[in-house]
């Protein structure tokens, strides 16, 4: 049965609008990270980039690193080896940490001085000592700046619970100049030279967030998948002597895997152009750099048809944002046809608001080999928005 054959047949009988994730892509994929890497550095998925593909990745990548209380529980859900969490996230709590540290969990980022404050009092109480990277600031909200960092190395005596095994930095996402990569890590090695050479302080870790940008768009180069990080890969393995260092990346891995199925409800004519409105829209689906529906998604037609037509693609919202696409060449479409929207695997699901209009969370899907299986029925959200007394 072809791919498209199979994504008509999950819509039929999952309904839609729907997320479908093919795992097989997504093995093959990082399989062939694993490939470019060769072992000579590690590499973390963001868990926040898709949580449905937790479990699967585990068993793929070298570490998950997780955000928040909710991504902490699925991962406690999903039994990930607790050895392989790195608890980050710019809002860290005492209870969050308590939980982490009871469930077995060693690896943390500090963002804040204050964090490193929380980090070892939870430590203390419970006995243990804690990894931590210090997170360094690109210039945004995570992290923090070069001289807290410094502090934090100079008093880390302060700490006896907490140690201090490297630096976390994060650069940014869908970054796509290499040069710039080029610097950053130049940067972070001059950082690690001055922390060994005036507080005598070998650093052995660096995580680093590189924001390795995807093709979304049917303009860009789909041909090399790879060559974000191809272009990194000798630096990174190079960083420094004796430092391991590990590749972060969310979107970089999930993105191709993903495709969201969405039902044309209605067709008309505005303005002397063919409308079709879908039973999805922008509160579920979105890309980065998706500029209000004026870049053309990779979008596959579910049926037969040979005539192409021009046609704006519209959600179920009403507002005036949700428009998918503007204006895109696809066979004729009619009511009821599905549209597959492709290289959704990443963010697209979680980045939209899903709550707008109590419209329903759809149905996701995971694809793997000759199986389909169901692990999210579609939800109705209208329950969150009426009142303990009305229920």
């Amino acid at each position: 049965m072809s791919d498209k054959a199979v994504l008509k047949t999950i819509a039929d009988t999952y309904g839609t609008p729907c997320y479908v994730y093919d795992l097989d892509v997504l093995k093959a994929h990082v399989q062939n990270i694993r490939n470019l890497t060769q072992g000579r550095y590690r590499i973390c998925y963001s868990i926040k980039a898709n949580p449905f593909l937790t479990r699967c990745m585990s068993s793929l990548v070298d570490a998950l690193e997780v955000c928040s209380p909710g991504e902490l529980e699925i991962c406690i859900a999903s039994k990930i080896d607790p050895d392989q969490i790195l608890l980050s996230g710019v809002v860290k709590t005492e209870d969050m940490i308590e939980r982490a540290i009871g469930y077995g969990v060693t690896h943390y980022t500090a963002e804040s001085i204050r964090h490193m404050t929380m980090l070892e009092a939870c430590a203390s109480r419970h006995e243990c000592s804690l990894e931590v990277l210090l997170r360094k600031t690109a210039g945004s909200q995570f992290g923090m700046c070069e001289e807290d960092v410094l502090h934090l190395i100079k008093t880390r005596n302060d700490y006896p619970h907490l140690n201090i095994q490297g630096i976390h930095y994060f650069a940014g996402t869908m970054q796509k100049k290499s040069e710039r990569k080029r610097k950053e890590l130049e940067s972070l090695r001059q950082l690690y030279d001055r922390i060994e050479n005036e507080y005598g302080v070998v650093l052995s870790k660096l995580e680093y967030g590189g924001g390795m940008p995807v093709a979304l768009f049917q303009d860009e180069d789909f041909s090399d998948p790879l060559k974000p990080l191809a272009a990194l890969s000798d630096l990174l393995a190079d960083f420094k002597d004796g430092v391991e260092v590990t590749t972060e990346a969310g979107r970089f891995f999930a993105a191709s895997c993903g495709t969201y199925l969405t039902r044309i409800m209605d067709r008309k004519m505005i303005n002397n152009g063919t409308l079709v409105l879908t039973d999805g829209g922008m509160h579920q689906m979105q890309y980065d750099g998706q500029m209000m529906g004026m870049k053309k998604p990779v979008i596959d037609v579910l049926n037969d048809a040979q005539e192409t037509e021009n046609i704006c693609i519209c959600g179920a919202l009403c507002t005036t944002s949700d428009v998918m696409v503007r204006s895109i060449d696809l066979p004729r479409v009619a009511e009821r046809d599905v549209l597959a929207f492709r290289n959704t695997g990443a963010y697209s699901m979680c980045e939209g608001p899903a709550l707008l209009l109590s419209r329903e969370l759809p149905a996701v899907v995971l694809k793997e080999e000759t199986t389909c299986r169901l692990v999210r029925h579609m939800t109705q959200t209208y329950r969150f928005h009426i009142t303990e007394e009305e229920e």
